[in-house]
């Protein structure tokens, strides 16, 4: 099995999401199974300077910076496509995802690669069978609440791909009792099998 984690805390030392996501991993992984680990805080680029619809720019046309953003897109593309358990690691920062996160799911969301539209203008996701697991951490707002804008739609992203098995390990609310809710955290990275 190949598993893909991913942290996008903007937080290196001392983030309760990477700790939590790192406990999960070890939980989960096989002896046999390969480790794909993006840091989303080391190298992200966000999508800008785009001429038309959609992540396409002519090769001629392109800058520095778009031949860039292609690279890094492509590889989080084939990252994705290659895994088969993802552990993508957020905090709530401001009610939503890190700004990394969304770049990230900017550059991956790529037609005919993540997704496809159908004839009849449906979209379809191309990344089935596929598990992820989704690492939330929060200090102040609760999970899947009205201020809660990260779970929902991470979900839908990646829904949207295609990846319809979705489990969550949330602490939230860390800074009204931290020690519970890391307690709670742990306790549901045991129960997974």
């Amino acid at each position: 099995m190949k598993i893909y984690q991913i942290d996008s805390s903007a937080r290196k030392e001392g983030s309760t999401s990477r700790a939590l996501a790192k406990k999960l991993l070890n939980r989960i992984k096989k002896p046999d199974d390969h480790i794909i680990y993006r840091d989303l805080d080391d190298e992200m680029l966000f999508v800008s300077g785009l001429t038309e619809s959609g992540m396409k720019i002519e090769k001629k046309d392109q800058t520095e910076h778009h031949k860039k953003m292609f690279e890094l897109s492509d590889t989080l593309v084939k990252e994705l496509k290659e895994s088969d358990i993802i552990i993508i690691s957020a905090p709530i920062y401001n009610y939503g995802p890190p700004a990394t996160l969304k770049a990230w799911a900017d550059l991956a969301a790529r037609v005919d690669e993540t997704f496809r539209f159908k004839p009849n203008g449906r979209r379809e996701g191309l990344l089935k069978n596929k598990r992820a697991y989704l690492v939330i951490t929060s200090g102040g707002t609760k999970l899947n609440s009205n201020e809660d804008f990260l779970t929902p739609w991470l979900k839908f992203i990646l829904n949207f791909f295609g990846i319809e098995k979705i489990d969550i390990i949330c602490a939230d609310q860390m800074a009204l009792d931290y020690e519970k809710s890391i307690k709670e955290a742990e306790e549901q990275i045991k129960r997974i099998s």
